[in-house]
């Protein structure tokens, strides 16, 4: 099967360092240098248009923009980009989530993904409002998730769970296509409500092994229901012309952040009550001297940023052989970025993509020319602007 890529919208702001925030670690942890203005993230989001990416993840949390009104803001930037959009089932009602998403999907004209977030941060869920533990958060987003599917299949739905209840519901107008579902978590719950309700199910980058044992556990259960997956990672990217090169960038990223920052970030996603969080965290341990933790796999960005804390790092090809591997292991779909969002989209854009091309792994969306038009680069205030479109 082909092969799909997803970029990322920095909506939290961009810049030429590791940019922290989610999962208790704050924005400014690292650095930050280029505002997200709508201006800026619509050049991100065409520059991934034009270079083949399918769509664009849209993160949700206190520490960035909202995902919702951000990607309206930009569907009048592209023309056939996707927008994968995160929220949060327990911070909206099951009915008002489903309109928008028709809404979204009717007006953007079919582009619309929804990432189902169910909260790994008790401290933040509360911020919202949400006093549920995560096992009873996970419960909620079950019921969440089965109310919105019957409305798009066009129901009028009555239903009374333990945390959610709605009578009469119905839709004036259903999403065609129906928005598909991606939905991450690393848990057991978390594994049994992905193959119950969800197209996708993400995970965050540990090694090849690891990452197939994951999907062979949420294969076995989806199989149990008599439902089947897709399958897809959250990864960061440092793709260049050569390996050392690429990995001389890795070491830029981290050389100017003190041990004093780590630690503290690390103290911080300690008390997060993420599984998946915990694993990227045993990846590294909190230590410099061991970031490499698989071939071409570096926890590097993991020392100070929440969620997803690996990047592929090498050659051109190195990092397409690293991406073959994971597809043999089962993936299809790759959700990637880097710092800065922009300049990283070109490199893996016009380096990784066209050898994936060549092996028959990816031809580019829709009606895409082979080769990509170059976007202009239009530096955000006080952003210095790159050399070239992929420096």
């Amino acid at each position: 099967m082909a092969l799909t890529f997803h970029w990322f919208l920095p909506t939290q702001g961009d810049g030429r360092g590791i940019v922290g925030g989610g999962h208790g670690v704050d924005v400014d942890s690292a650095w930050r240098d280029r505002e997200p203005t709508t201006r800026y993230l619509a050049q991100v989001a065409r520059a991934a248009e034009q270079l083949g990416f399918e769509g664009v993840l849209t993160p949700t949390g206190a520490w960035c923009e909202d995902a919702w009104l951000s990607t309206a803001m930009l569907v009048e930037a592209t023309e056939r980009l996707k927008f994968l959009v995160a929220f949060r089932p327990g911070l909206i009602s099951p009915t008002l989530a489903a309109q928008m998403a028709a809404t979204f999907q009717r007006l953007s004209g079919g582009r619309l993904l929804l990432n189902v977030v169910t909260g790994g941060e008790g401290a933040e869920q509360r911020a919202h409002g949400d006093f549920l533990g995560k096992e009873a958060r996970y419960a909620r987003t079950d019921e969440f998730l089965q109310v919105v599917r019957r409305l798009w299949a066009g129901d009028t739905v009555d239903f009374s769970g333990r945390h959610l209840a709605v009578e009469g519901a119905r839709l004036h107008r259903l999403p065609d296509p129906r928005p598909p579902l991606y939905f991450g978590g690393s848990s057991e719950t978390a594994l049994r409500v992905a193959a119950e309700r969800v197209d996708t199910y993400l995970t965050w980058g540990e090694p090849p092994a690891a990452v197939a044992d994951k999907i062979d556990r949420v294969a076995a259960l989806a199989a149990k229901r008599g439902r089947t997956l897709e399958y897809g990672i959250r990864l960061h990217v440092i793709t260049r012309d050569t390996s050392r090169e690429a990995w001389a960038e890795a070491e830029r990223l981290l050389a100017n952040i003190d041990d004093a920052t780590v630690q503290t970030v690390q103290s911080g996603l300690s008390a997060s009550e993420s599984e998946g969080q915990r694993l990227m965290r045993e990846l590294h341990g909190g230590r410099r001297d061991r970031l490499e933790v698989y071939p071409n796999l570096w926890a590097g960005i993991g020392l100070v940023r929440g969620g997803a804390g690996t990047a592929l790092v090498g050659s051109h090809s190195e990092v397409a052989d690293l991406i073959e591997e994971y597809h043999r292991r089962g993936l299809t779909e790759f959700v990637l970025s880097g710092y800065p969002h922009l300049e990283e989209a070109y490199w893996f854009g016009e380096g990784v993509l066209p050898i994936l091309r060549d092996r028959g792994l990816w031809s580019p969306p829709g009606d895409l020319p082979t080769q990509a038009a170059a976007v202009p680069f239009v530096a955000s205030a006080g952003a210095p602007a790159p050399t070239s479109s992929a420096s």
